[in-house]
């Protein structure tokens, strides 16, 4: 059905509080800025923990009112359909995608994924090889989310040729694959959607920026289901947030992406997107710094619920209110 806008909610991804703060910390300062989505970002010891660890979790999420709505990869741990050394690395990323499925089914979230991977540099000619495997395993991966009673798998489009996919043609070709395996069997797998980072642009080796920002979101639309929230520089090198000092610096401008998702709103498969606050925080581990993540997820945080949030009127009411 066509629409004529879009909900956009904030969120935040938990990634700066690994190794740092508790989850519930988190969930607290979330409520106390008013936002209600987490997307869990995935941590070393995530793939080992017990089922009860996750149910213990949501229920400390949904005591502060949030919503583990997301689980989201951090480490770039599941791209061993891209490595060709040896045969184990398909298979850890096989066990571990899977168990990320099951944590996904105990959270009841809306979408789990992870970036596809990253062929080695010195290794490109495995490129279209590592495609045809990683495309394989996912077709195996929308069947067992299906049974696990999951209903989107994402994929991160990336910034750098190595990590696919990136350009437009990549980015469309993956989405069709897996989405046209989805339609033939609409009974027996998940669909498959993306999570597009909006500081993710393409530079090529000399510095020189070939596609833009928006321009890859805009690709996106069609396969649109959550969307990452960092800032970013010139040539998409360094990212941070949105304090006002960092967007006097950086080049994503929130209020164009959100003009471009609302008039794009058409093109978008779902009537709602969260976009997560994607930032690592200070440096890690210093006395001197990780005291300031607070204050910079607060000031980032109150930026974005002003210039990313829409709720749209209900189609019955006039623009003014009831």
């Amino acid at each position: 059905m066509k629409r004529d806008t879009l909900a956009l909610h904030v969120g935040v991804k938990t990634d700066p509080v690994e190794y740092r703060y508790s989850y519930a910390w988190l969930f607290k300062l979330m409520a106390e800025e008013g936002v209600f989505h987490a997307q869990l970002g995935s941590f070393f010891e995530l793939y080992q923990l017990p089922d009860d660890y996750f149910v213990q979790l949501k229920n400390e999420a949904a005591a502060c009112g949030v919503t583990i709505s997301s689980i989201f990869t951090a480490h770039r741990e599941l791209g061993g359909f891209f490595r060709f050394e040896h045969p184990a690395w398909a298979e850890v990323t096989r066990r571990n995608y899977r168990r990320l499925i099951q944590i996904a089914a105990l959270l009841q979230v809306r979408c789990v994924g992870s970036n596809a991977g990253a062929v080695l540099r010195d290794q490109m000619h495995h490129k279209q090889e590592g495609m045809q495997r990683y495309l394989e395993f996912m077709h195996e991966m929308q069947a067992y989310a299906h049974q696990c009673g999951v209903t989107c798998l994402t994929i991160e489009p990336m910034s750098c040729l190595a990590e696919p996919p990136t350009l437009p043609a990549e980015l469309h070709a993956v989405a069709q694959t897996l989405l046209d395996y989805h339609r033939q069997h609409p009974d027996s797998t998940a669909t498959v959607g993306y999570c597009t980072d909006v500081s993710h642009g393409h530079a090529d080796r000399d510095g020189q920026v070939q596609w833009d920002n928006m321009q890859l979101l805009a690709e996106s639309l069609p396969y649109l289901r959550e969307v990452h929230l960092k800032n970013t520089d010139a040539i998409f090198n360094a990212t941070f947030g949105f304090s006002a000092a960092e967007r006097a610096r950086g080049i994503v401008d929130i209020p164009a992406v959100v003009e471009l998702l609302q008039n794009q709103a058409a093109k978008i498969p779902v009537p709602e997107i969260v976009g997560y606050l994607e930032i690592n925080g200070p440096k890690f581990g210093r006395d001197y710094t990780d005291f300031k993540l607070e204050p910079m997820l607060r000031e980032s945080l109150r930026y974005l619920r002003e210039a990313f949030t829409v709720t749209p009127q209900p189609a019955h009411l006039p623009a003014g209110g009831a």
